[in-house]
């Protein structure tokens, strides 16, 4: 695990500074803190953080060929590697480390650009073939590694692990691309390939990026999806004991490390699971670490306890503060972008507790996006029933009219907390979903941007994400479609970036078998009944672990990794809330309603609305404005002053 960046001329050989290179590298530094090299050559520098992790000896980077004409910096791991590494001897190949990354520069040579559909594992790497003048990059299957580059106005192509790498070149513009801050306040992330900066990208994931010096720069390349077929025959009890074959298989391949090994336990079905199947293939007590809430509502330790005593782990516990908000200005620095899901502050909490102890640690994500496991999948099936009985015709004007009208009942019981459910009726099936996962629905954002805003966005809805993936799913399967929708869009720019940024913040590298692309690929051939049934979600998964988990950790109601916003911002935030959503860094961009931000913050701190997701999304953008932004353009000054 580590941190990668560098510089490419696409047009000529341009002189590599190396005190621009070694300031983009050392941004990174909580991303590798055993080693730090430079490679550079004409019109080529490339950057490497290290956190040991496989072959601590010889696996430094850069990392070459045998003739030092191919070199590659690499973040993640390649899972399979000790299978290829014969492979790739017997046709020629000569290996002088025992590292997975040297597999990536011999695969090149063999395989070319489709040496990725070889690889196993999470990665994100950047390979230069001097002798065919070709700059190659490539991230894993599901996004769990990040890429992000910027090509700038003189031809020169930045890339690293993290924003902040490519800000601390110092060529980068610094634009806020309006159609970023509209999916910012929809989704609560920026989704790909697009960032909050209008000259830089992310590279999506399952995607390639080659470019030959000299020639014009293509398009990024797909080389693998996810088919959900649902047409797998097999019975349900042969589906348990294979899924719980592969999830072995899965994890044993994620415990190869040469340092100390653990894993994440929440108490949820899925951290649980993969604990006790490394009780399993361990001959060891498998270190085990969680997070406990001083506030009973919020507190999942005594079910994490449960799963530890019978698989009998080294396990550790830290309860963290319910008031443990001092992370704002923290988080807005370490994730370059606007970032609002609030479940950050646990996450970073628990990697710091698991970093005192191992340097890997497993975890449970994942699961819930190929499982069925999310209680939003089930909503979505009751209303897609409804959809199918009523012709849009008739359910968009009533069920339209009816969401209009409906009180926004926050205080009510949830079953009479209909507006949503009505509004979502009024919509198609990928329109409706995407007004259920909205931070900021529709009509919120219509209130919360300025007329001038609104002419930048020039008629963009962040639905079109949605939208874009969808015709790409190839399924009119109710849940299918929206778990497709979900692995392309949440799975990626929010849980994997919370959990990569949170992890490598500590130098602490996240591992997940339930991401692992065959397991994955499995899963979306059986039919949807096995992963949904009744009301219960992850059904075909809960009944696989029945010999293995206690009956109350499988079938509880699912908690979430949540904190008290609420009380938060009617309580010892309420003043911070204020400064921030009504203050003058939000008001200087003159893209933002303030007689709605006053109501948001108003109603909210009443008491007569619940208020807390949107204003901490306007939070963190106001933080990200200050932290990121304003600071970067001041250090840019600096740089060049």
């Amino acid at each position: 695990m580590c941190g990668i960046t560098g510089i490419f001329d696409t047009r000529g050989s341009c002189g590599i500074s190396r005190a621009v290179l070694q300031r983009m590298n050392d941004s990174q530094l909580h991303r590798g803190p055993d080693e730090g090299s430079l490679h550079i050559e004409p019109g080529v520098g490339l950057g490497h953080r290290r956190l040991s992790i496989i072959d601590i000896a010889t696996g430094q980077q850069p990392l070459f060929n045998e003739d030092g004409s191919v070199v590659v910096v690499f973040n993640g791991e390649i899972y399979n590697y000790q299978q290829l590494i014969p492979e790739l001897q017997a046709l020629g190949h000569v290996f002088h480390t025992k590292s997975d990354t040297e597999v990536i520069v011999h695969a090149w040579e063999s395989w070319g650009a489709d040496c990725v559909k070889r690889f196993r594992g999470m990665f994100a790497f950047a390979l230069w073939d001097r002798n065919q003048q070709i700059f190659f990059m490539a991230r894993d299957r599901l996004g769990v590694k990040p890429m992000y580059y910027a090509l700038l106005d003189d031809g020169t192509l930045l890339f690293g692990s993290e924003l902040k790498s490519i800000l601390a070149h110092g060529g980068l513009r610094r634009d806020i691309d309006p159609l970023a801050v509209e999916e910012y306040f929809a989704l609560g992330y920026v989704a790909e390939p697009r960032t909050i900066f209008k000259q830089a990208r992310k590279l999506s994931p399952a995607h390639t990026l080659a470019i030959r010096r000299g020639h014009p720069i293509g398009e990024p390349v797909a080389y693998w999806d996810v088919r959900f077929s649902l047409d797998n025959p097999i019975s349900e009890a042969d589906a348990q004991a294979e899924l719980v074959q592969r999830l072995k298989e899965s994890v044993r391949l994620r415990m190869i490390a040469e340092v100390p090994l653990g894993a994440f336990l929440s108490g949820g079905v899925d951290s649980s699971a993969v604990v006790a199947v490394m009780a399993g293939l361990s001959q060891e007590p498998v270190n085990t670490c969680s997070i406990g809430f001083d506030d009973p509502a919020f507190n999942e330790s005594a079910f994490a306890q449960t799963v530890a005593y019978r698989y009998h782990t080294n396990h550790r516990v830290e309860v963290v503060k319910s008031d443990d908000f001092d992370l704002i200005d923290t988080l807005a620095r370490l994730y370059d972008e606007p970032y609002a899901d609030s479940s950050a502050i646990p996450t970073y909490r628990v990697c710091q507790l698991a970093r005192k102890h191992v340097t890997v640690a497993l975890s449970g994500d994942g699961g819930d996006e190929s499982l069925g496991g999310y209680r939003r999948y089930r909503m979505h099936l009751m209303e897609e029933r409804m959809r199918a009985a009523l012709p849009q015709s008739v359910r968009g004007p009533v069920f339209g009219t009816l969401g209009r009208f409906y009180p926004k009942a926050d205080w009510a019981p949830r079953m009479f907390r209909a507006k949503t459910t009505f509004e979502g009726l009024a919509r198609g099936s990928v329109g409706a979903y995407f007004h259920t996962i909205s931070i900021l629905r529709g009509p919120m954002r219509e209130a919360l941007f300025s007329p001038r805003f609104k002419t930048e966005l020039a008629g963009y809805n962040a639905k079109e994400v949605f939208n874009r993936h969808a015709a790409q799913a190839d399924t009119d399967d109710p849940l299918a479609l929206i778990q497709y929708v979900d692995l392309k869009t949440y799975l990626v720019g929010d849980i994997n970036t919370k959990v990569d940024r949170a992890s490598m913040a500590h130098s602490l590298e996240v591992r997940e078998p339930l991401m692992d692309h065959e397991l994955v690929e499995w899963l979306a051939t059986l039919p949807s009944s096995h992963k949904i049934r009744g009301q219960e979600g992850k059904y075909i998964f809960k009944k696989s672990m029945e010999p293995y988990l206690p009956q109350d950790v499988l079938y509880r109601p699912k908690m979430g990794f949540s904190v008290p916003l609420a009380r938060w911002f009617r309580g010892p935030l309420k003043q911070r809330v204020r400064d921030a959503v009504l203050g003058e860094r939000l008001a200087a961009t003159g893209w933002f309603n303030p007689a709605y931000l006053h109501h948001l913050v108003e109603a909210h701190q009443s008491g007569a609305s619940d208020y807390s997701a949107p204003l901490w999304t306007l939070l963190m953008f106001e933080a990200f404005l200050r932290q990121v932004v304003d600071t970067s353009k001041a250090e840019s000054v600096a740089v060049t002053a």
